[in-house]
């Protein structure tokens, strides 16, 4: 009999938490037949997978992961070129997290360089341009005010020229609603370039660039809001035998560095740098690490759904199965 506890939590942290013993083969399993309520079928765990290194391409537009009202994640990835335009949010703080290759940022509140690992938040209605080289970033579109949970280790200046070799031009400024998302812009007009990056001095706000602690072995928090919260998660070894199940949010993860097993009630995968997966909630889930892994978390507490084609899909395996993939105790 393979004992495992399950970790029941609530998306505000302050609630109370209950630590339950299941056996695992019980937890894992499929539900006893039922003449009176059949069972039903449920969809199993999918993950959505983009490279983690960068593929040279012409611009395109960011690919939706996941989205709702009150929340879209995206992916974007830009070669040595700027965006067609700069972009002001009526309604959402619009956070990144840096996966790959640099990024000149530029803003109302002034310009700073993005590297792999940074999080950087724009706050509602500030305009912003990007320039990017061999670059892949994660987007998150989150109803404002988005709070910041650690002080910053960068913040951004006013810099002219931003980058080398740029010159002031006149611009198209987009302005959008509803998250940001496609269709969804209101005007479009132009701009004087020079004026809006030198409104930063004028501003008394910055960009605060955010990075994780080191040598965390858990999920530390970066940012959050009324119904979003978003941290790193690192895990250097474990033998997932600590089963969580979150009764009121969702949890999205995107894996950043080595590979795990993550397994839930709806199926077993193994996720490697570029995955994005979506565990519902009131679903146990764990994951089985024999190397340092990190990834991001994003917990919401309504349902997000996932707009992307899934690339891989859960399956079951047995607990003895899962006895010889665990790291030796």
């Amino acid at each position: 009999m393979g004992l495992v506890h399950e970790i029941i939590d609530g998306f505000d942290a302050a609630e109370p938490v209950r630590r339950i013993a299941r056996r695992e083969e019980l937890l894992l399993g499929a539900p006893l037949p039922s003449p009176k309520r059949p069972p039903r079928s449920y969809r199993p765990i999918e993950a959505v997978h983009f490279p983690a290194h960068f593929v040279p391409q012409g611009f395109e537009p960011p690919k939706g992961i996941f989205e709702s009202d009150h929340l879209r994640i995206e992916r974007q990835t830009m070669a040595g070129f700027r965006q067609p335009f700069y972009h002001r949010n009526c309604d959402v703080d619009e956070l990144s997290y840096q996966v790959h290759g640099t990024r000149t940022l530029m803003t109302e509140l002034g310009s700073l360089d993005l590297v792999a690992g940074d999080f950087s938040r724009i706050p509602v209605t500030v305009a912003h341009d990007n320039h990017a080289h061999d670059d892949i970033h994660i987007l998150f579109y989150v109803p404002a005010h988005v709070a910041e949970l650690r002080a910053p280790v960068r913040t951004s200046e006013v810099v002219l020229p931003p980058f080398p070799g740029w010159e002031s031009e006149v611009r198209n400024l987009m302005t959008t609603e509803c998250l940001g998302g496609p269709e969804h812009d209101i005007v479009m007009t132009p701009v004087d370039e020079q004026m809006l990056l030198d409104q930063a001095r004028t501003e008394p706000e910055r960009i605060n660039v955010l990075r994780p602690s080191d040598g965390t072995d858990e999920t530390d928090w970066l940012y959050r809001s009324a119904q979003i919260r978003i941290g790193h998660t690192a895990i250097d070894r474990s033998n997932g035998r600590t089963y969580r199940t979150h009764r009121d949010a969702d949890d999205i993860q995107y894996q950043i560095s080595g590979r795990r097993l993550l397994v839930t009630q709806l199926g077993v995968l193994e996720l490697e740098p570029g995955d994005f997966v979506r565990v519902p909630v009131g679903v146990a889930f764990t994951s089985i690490v024999t190397e340092p892994s990190t990834h991001l978390t994003v917990l919401s507490a309504l349902t997000v759904p996932q707009v992307a084609e899934a690339d891989k899909t859960g399956s079951a395996l047995s607990v003895p199965e899962l006895d010889r993939l665990r790291p030796s105790e």
